[in-house]
């Protein structure tokens, strides 16, 4: 879309607004069927409304009189960390007592649920009476409303919800909530609860029901203009009337622990939703079927169409799916894992990399309670993990024209996680932090393997690429008992699939070879990922007539025992060929190879990394153990201390807490049913029969054919369907779409995106907070390319003025080199014309001189002169030999910009034309022929100088007494305390360190 089209569109729709509101303010109460007769049943038969004389008559006291409501004035947020709108829901504000005429202007028809341009709710507000809750929500402009009622009541077997159709202004609004207002007076009127992003549901334990909101969110990432928002807080509400707590506790005394258990599960972390756009599918898996959906003649996909798998309030889903027309208008489906978001830039092109986990609600649990495989095929530690990668020229998923869902500027690559699809178990009953490993049940058949594999295939397609990280060689077998019934069960399994779609399996120690200095894990998980992709593919959005579709067939799954440490570090070499085969596919880069030492890749890996660690927090109770920098060997020493506290707090997790955090996970998921006369969920012994089908019903459950076990259908091609466009004529009209339909029909992500008629400031924009220079800042050295990281440029030498710690280093401090020597080339400043300010980083700078000079042996390349910068003070060093000592930093630094300072010009000059031909030194015979340097320094000594060299008779004691070395020479005897090479041991045993440590940038 031009911006003259987008402006031209923006200004319609503002004068379209305009006239709903003027019409609507010469309308009153609106006559609904639902709600209004409700009302007016309530207003008489709510339980403290006994009094004939307030029967069917206003009441004679006054309502409190709130303030009028001003028109629409958009109000702006200014705290710092605050989003476009606040991350706590604000309450809706009501006006005086309605007039007494309660019927629409004549030909005002109502607007309903349905029709076209009814946007969806994004803000609620939760009122209250005696005994019904009132739950009022508004659009993202707040212009239209509507409204469930949710009785309050003891009875503890049905949920009584009426849902009204009619969608309502404002005013219709406040007039409407008046109403009930004035007419539970007598009761206490009506009240605000609370104030509401959303609604999840509802469970019961073993009373009444309760009901689950959202009172926090943030924004992590936009996707199409849809955002996504991550939960920071929740509310759990009772739908009973107040009663004395001890009637509570009378009738039921098991309550208080059942809420103290689902407490146990922290919904303000990893939780994730969306207003307008299905988190729970793949990018690939959403725009294929909006494209099926518009082929039959529907504007939209039904929003209760998700994936299951990954719908964690799928439990608290079902009550409102019985007694909710429309239930995804009202509760919203959240995910359980891991959203991050950064932007950056490649050669001045703007790019958005996005990373979604999403974690099966199937056989959840914790790392040592699950493991292995249920009898169902769903493995534990099941992640599904999206990168996608796309480019910022266009917000919407659709592309110019208008294609519908066709934006060829939109790529995803999709790996699936999950722990070994056998049936075995680990122990942690004892003090071991490895517990032995079990196999359970030894099936010829691997049903359970098959059930899982069939789908995959189903999820993914064909083909799947096993990489079984899991350690080949032990001295007492643990991890490689699994190796080999694994790899017997893809034997098997191959057996029966096509030549085409057999399931292939690579096998491959990582640990041993993370150990092994003859080995390069991160070059053989890239030959891995290499192959892995060239089978898989990834997709890339099209209309399939001037961008081509490309769809992702088959998918990598990746296992080690946990799935944690070393499959994060596989997933992210796999993720890192992915977004080199995206970038080259969005006409970014020409080639497909993204190099390690890049700060692209340095993004990607922390988004990894932030990845790893929150997969780890949820399964293993810890952050990462082993992180990318150990198998890349670039481990520093501080990190060990690191591993091991983050080893120890795993450890503790899994002794301690992980059974409570089990019970929290099966009382959510419903895995856990409270049954009169069953045993309570905290005295099981074992959740075993939560997670597995009942035995009692496998006698009439059909199985799965030992040959034929995967469903054919599964196993073909995905292909993705040709673009619609909202004006075409299709030739089927009994089907088609009707012509010269408005694009917020089909996609509202303008209201959603561009807020209109509401101010915003750029601190607030997720687009801006989400920039890779925020999220993650790159050196000081590199902050003149900052605006652009280059995917081919490797990264620069960290500066040693870095501002990190936020203070001056203590430690020795050199001082900077002295004025460069003029050698061949002049060092005049360059002018405005070669090089203005610092637009050109300094080592392109000093790479283009290198390039353009004549490449001969005797050239020098001459850093040029820098501005005059006013010296920093320098320190006294205490440390004479301090002065001498190179930091780490310094050493780079040094390295990449070679200079040479005045004193040393001539022996530089001496070195660069020596003639580099000295000859082997093959005999004890002095050449002849040439005269060398060793002759003169031998020459230059006479004989009686030689003989004059002596040394003191200390220095032969102390030398003859090195090397007395006794029997045991490990052993420190009382004599040996006085001798001199035991002067350091001497310094330990009172306390001081072995070795003269100094600070050493990094």
């Amino acid at each position: 879309m031009s911006h003259s089209q987008a402006l031209e569109e923006f200004q319609s729709f503002q004068k379209t607004m305009a006239t709903e509101d003027d019409s609507f303010q010469q309308r009153s109460l609106p006559g609904s069927a639902t709600l209004q007769k409700s009302e007016k049943r309530g207003a008489t038969n709510e339980p403290d409304e006994g009094n004939p004389s307030n029967k069917d008559e206003p009441s004679t006291q006054q309502p409190e009189i709130s303030p009028a409501l001003p028109a629409y004035v958009p109000e702006l947020d200014t705290s710092d960390s605050a989003d476009d709108e606040p991350a706590t829901a604000t309450c809706f504000e009501r006006s005086t007592s309605p007039t007494s005429a309660f019927h629409r202007a004549k030909g005002a028809a109502p607007q309903k649920v349905g029709e076209e341009r009814v946007a969806r709710m994004h803000r609620f507000s939760l009122y209250e009476t005696a005994s019904r809750f009132y739950l009022v929500g508004a659009d993202v402009l707040d212009r239209k409303f509507r409204i469930l009622k949710i009785d309050r009541t003891t009875d503890s077997d049905d949920l009584s919800i009426a849902e009204d159709d009619i969608v309502y202004t404002r005013k219709e609004t406040n007039q409407l909530l008046n109403a009930v207002d004035d007419g539970n007076k007598a009761s206490g009127g009506l009240k605000l609860r609370c104030s509401t992003w959303g609604l999840l549901g509802f469970i019961r334990f073993t009373g009444a029901y309760y009901m689950l909101v959202i009172t926090k969110r943030s924004q992590v990432a936009v996707i199409g203009g849809h955002y996504v928002y991550q939960i920071d807080g929740t509310e759990l509400i009772s739908l009973t009337t107040s009663f004395p707590s001890r009637q509570k506790a009378e009738r039921f005394p098991e309550e208080p622990r059942f809420v103290s258990t689902l407490s146990n599960l922290d919904l303000s972390r990893s939780f994730y939703f969306s207003y307008s756009y299905d988190v729970t599918c793949s990018l690939q898996l959403n725009m294929r079927q909006e494209r099926e959906n518009l082929g039959n003649g529907m504007p939209r996909r039904s929003p209760d169409y998700h994936n299951g798998m990954f719908v964690w309030n799928q439990h608290l889903l079902r009550p409102a799916s019985n007694a909710i027309r429309n239930t995804y208008d009202w509760c919203l489906p959240i995910i359980h894992g891991f959203v991050d978001q950064t932007i950056v830039s490649v050669h001045a092109r703007s790019v958005s990399i996005t990373v979604i986990a999403r974690r099966s609600r199937f056989f959840a649990g914790a790392r040592f309670l699950k493991r292995g495989a249920n009898d169902l095929g769903y493995v534990a530690n099941d992640v599904e993990t999206e990168q996608i990668v796309s480019e910022g020229l266009t917000t919407s998923f659709h592309a110019p024209g208008p294609q519908l869902y066709a934006n060829p500027t939109l790529t995803s690559y999709v790996q699936n996680r999950g722990s070994i699809p056998l049936h075995w178990t680990q122990d942690n009953s004892g003090v071991s932090p490895k517990p032995d490993i079990e196999l359970n049940l030894v099936d010829p058949f691997f049903s359970a393997a098959a059930l899982h594999f069939d789908n995959l295939f189903e999820r993914y397609g064909a083909p799947i690429y096993v990489l079984n990280l899991v350690k080949a060689r032990e001295r007492t077998p643990r991890e490689s008992i699994l190796l080999k019934e694994y790899t017997n069960a893809i034997t098997y399994l191959n057996q029966s699939l096509p030549e085409d779609k057999k399931i292939l399996y690579k096998a491959w120690d990582m640990s041993r070879a993370s150990k092994s200095r003859d080995q390069d894990v991160i070059g053989t998980l890239e030959s891995i990922a290499k192959g892995v992709f060239d089978r898989t593919g990834f997709f890339r959005n099209g209309d399939g007539v001037y961008w081509e579709s490309l769809t992702q067939n088959g998918v990598a799954r990746t296992n080690c025992i946990d799935c944690l440490d070393r499959t994060n570090a596989a997933q992210f070499v796999i993720g890192k060929c992915a977004l080199g085969h995206q970038l080259k596919a969005l006409g970014i880069l020409s080639d497909e190879w993204v190099e390690f030492d890049t700060d692209l890749v340095t993004v990607l890996s922390h988004m990894y990394h932030a990845h790893g660690d929150m997969i780890a927090v949820q399964y293993g109770g810890s952050h990462l153990v082993n992180t990318m920098a150990t198998y890349r060997k670039v481990n520093q020493w501080s990190s060990h201390s690191r591993d091991m506290v983050e080893s120890f707090k795993r450890y503790y997790n899994n002794s301690f807490l992980d059974r409570q955090r089990q019970e929290a996970y099966n009382l959510f998921l419903g895995n856990y049913t409270f049954v009169q006369g069953h045993p309570m969920l905290w005295d099981l012994a074992t959740d075993y029969y939560l997670h597995h089908a009942d035995p009692r019903t496998w006698s009439r459950r059909t199985r799965k054919h030992y040959i034929k076990w995967f469903t054919p259908s599964h196993l073909e091609e995905r292909r993705m369907l040709q673009s619609v466009s909202p004006i075409c004529q299709p030739t089927d009209k009994s089907k088609g779409l009707r012509t010269h339909k408005a694009l917020d029909l089909f996609d509202d992500y303008w209201l959603e995106y561009y807020r209109p008629l509401t101010i915003s400031s750029f601190l607030k924009l997720l687009p801006y907070k989400a920039n890779s220079l925020r999220k993650y800042p790159i050196p000081k050295e590199n902050q003149d390319a900052a605006a652009d990281l280059v995917s081919s440029l490797p990264k620069l030498a960290a500066s040693n003025d870095s501002q990190e710690t936020g203070g001056a280093k203590k430690g020795v401090t050199i001082a900077e080199p002295p004025t460069i020597l003029p050698a061949h080339h002049s060092t005049k400043e360059p002018t405005n014309g070669d090089r203005q300010g610092k637009a050109i980083p300094e080592q392109l700078y000093q790479s283009s001189i290198q390039q353009s000079l004549p490449q001969t042996r005797n050239a020098v390349v001459v850093k040029p002169q820098e501005p005059a910068r006013t010296p920093r003070p320098v320190k006294d060093l205490k440390d004479k030999s301090a002065a001498t000592q190179w930091t780490l930093n310094q050493f780079v630094v040094n390295s990449l910009n070679p200079f040479v300072i005045e004193s040393e010009a001539d022996e530089y000059l001496r070195y660069i034309n020596h003639p580099l031909n000295l000859p082997l030194v093959v005999s004890t015979e002095d050449p002849s022929t040439r005269k060398t340097d060793l002759q003169d320094y031998i020459r230059s000594h006479s004989p009686e100088s030689v003989a004059r060299m002596q040394c003191a008779e200390d220095d032969i004691a102390d030398f003859n007494e090195f090397l007395d070395v006794g029997e045991d020479p490990l052993t420190v005897t009382d004599g040996d305390t006085s001798k001199k090479r035991y002067k350091a041991y001497r310094q330990w045993l009172k306390g001081k360190s072995l070795f003269k440590q100094q600070r050493v940038d990094v």
